[in-house]
């Protein structure tokens, strides 16, 4: 399924969900840990697919702040 066919609701929480994975990444870091959800490429092409879509849209989210 492409991006694109998403609906605005499954195109927003499927971003807020990799958003909310990265934070916590940020907090497992700070507590020594080494390996991360957010490291891989493929993760950010897809959240970077999802957030033009949503631009494309005209729909608000909170930038992920990636590490």
């Amino acid at each position: 399924m492409s991006v694109s066919d998403l609906s605005d609701e499954s195109l927003k929480g499927f971003y807020e969900s990799i958003r909310k994975e990265v934070e916590a990444d940020r907090e497992s870091m700070q507590r020594g840990h080494k390996h991360f959800f957010a490291n891989s490429d493929d993760i950010k092409k897809y959240a970077a697919s999802l957030s033009a879509e949503m631009d494309r849209r005209r729909l608000s989210y909170t930038r992920i702040a990636w590490l």
